[in-house]
């Protein structure tokens, strides 16, 4: 797969149930870790979650999920047998979960029915661990395809949302059929102190972007030109930031407030800082014209139209894109948009960055602004210098003081931009 995934080719999902992928595996004595089949567990039982509770002539049993072994295999176990206090906390506080939410309205306790669970608190609970499972192996995913030092985090307490089943992570633009990329500059600079030379962005006309703290000093809407792979500086030079990657490490969260998954630092950044990349499948802008009208029907915002100098294409990270396919909308954001160019130096193909506005502290979700005012003024009245539009029709709901849109009461208000 990661030979082809290398060669470009399409990915899908495997038709074929996890219980009958571990049953042949078994068969044939191989070991799968994707799947929960280690040596260790290859012939050997571990308890991988809890599914179940009932109390006979005043014996706890518990009903275990064996790891790697398929559901027919689960078997009830007495709880002075289990070596799991971890799991047996984790199944506990499951329970706890399920009953608040079933308390609103209702005179419930956790004594009801002390000698089994209900059917529908055992359901959901076993949902919880599949859920569990399915978003650690997620994180292992999207940490493996990662080409940068920021680790990827995935978290949901809010609701039994797993993984999307529909997105491919990438590290770089994805060109459509037909489409070419340019990666490999014709020119680099000879400096020997790219700071205070006259390096790659005095050669395209602009100041360089950078302070002595690597933070962007330059205004929204002025281009970013880093030292590309021809350049004889060294992956020190102070003008190479973007293409380093993510340095913070980033939690892909289900959101509480109805707006599906965020993201959200781990770690403080600094203001003006760089935090990510928007990337995702390049595609011409007529191309994008039919996609968006699919996606406008699904509530869905994914289209980025490159139009730094033309309109000619559209960045799409619906499949294919990076953690930044998961930030938020903000009528109030902290990551501001930059166009920045490295090695392709074609301007109808700018990569997209997003930096810090602010300090933004750990805990905090990232967010930026679909309609990208690029002056220092965000506010409604700022001029628009954005090179690149997010193009947008769904419900706002950032919540912000400063919100553009005020949703009236029993109204779905809709922002276009």
């Amino acid at each position: 797969m990661a030979a082809a995934e290398a060669r470009g080719a399409w990915c899908v999902p495997c038709l074929v149930s996890l219980d009958t992928l571990q049953e042949l595996c078994r068969k044939e004595k191989l070991t799968c870790k994707s799947i929960g089949i280690t040596k260790r567990n290859l012939n050997n039982y571990e308890v991988e979650y809890l599914c179940d509770y009932k109390v006979v002539k005043d014996m706890e049993y518990y009903l275990v999920k064996w790891k790697g072994w398929p559901d027919s295999t689960n078997t009830w176990e007495p709880l002075q047998n289990l070596k799991c206090p971890l799991l047996l906390q984790q199944f506990l506080n499951d329970k706890r979960n399920y009953l608040s939410q079933v308390k609103k309205g209702r005179a419930i306790t956790l004594k009801d029915n002390n000698k089994a669970l209900k059917p529908a608190i055992a359901e959901y609970i076993v949902k919880k661990a599949k859920q569990r499972i399915a978003l650690q192996r997620w994180q292992d995913e999207l940490n493996r395809k990662k080409n940068h030092k920021g680790m990827i985090f995935v978290e949901n307490t809010v609701d039994l949302e797993g993984p999307p089943s529909d997105f491919y992570y990438v590290n770089e633009y994805k060109p459509a059929p037909g489409i070419s990329l340019v990666n490999e500059a014709t020119f680099g600079c000879s400096c020997t102190d790219c700071f205070f030379e006259k390096c790659c962005p005095a050669e395209a006309g602009v100041l360089l972007a950078y302070n002595k703290n690597r933070q962007i000093k330059i205004p929204p809407g002025t281009p970013i030109y880093e030292c590309n792979s021809r350049c004889q500086c060294g992956p020190d030079c102070p003008n190479r930031i973007v293409q380093k990657g993510t340095q913070y490490s980033l939690c892909i969260f289900r959101t509480s407030n109805g707006c599906g998954w965020g993201v959200k630092t781990l770690v403080k950044i600094k203001r003006m800082s760089f935090v990510m990349e928007y990337v995702g499948e390049v595609i011409t802008s007529e191309e994008a014209e039919r996609r968006g009208q699919l996606y406008d029907n699904k509530g869905i915002t994914y289209l980025f139209d490159l139009d730094y100098e033309s309109d000619e294409f559209t960045v799409d990270a619906a499949r294919y894109g990076n953690v930044s396919h998961f930030v938020n909308h903000s009528c109030d954001p902290n990551l501001q948009v930059f166009n920045v160019f490295i090695d392709n130096l074609d301007t109808r193909l700018p990569r997209i960055a997003l930096f810090s506005t602010r300090t933004i502290n750990a805990g905090e979700e990232l967010t930026f602004d679909y309609q990208m005012k690029g002056s220092g003024d965000i506010s409604s009245d700022s001029i628009d210098h954005s090179p690149a539009k997010k193009r947008v029709r769904t419900v706002c709901k950032c919540g912000a003081v400063t919100c553009r849109v005020k949703p009236q009461l029993g109204k779905t208000v809709f922002i276009s931009f």
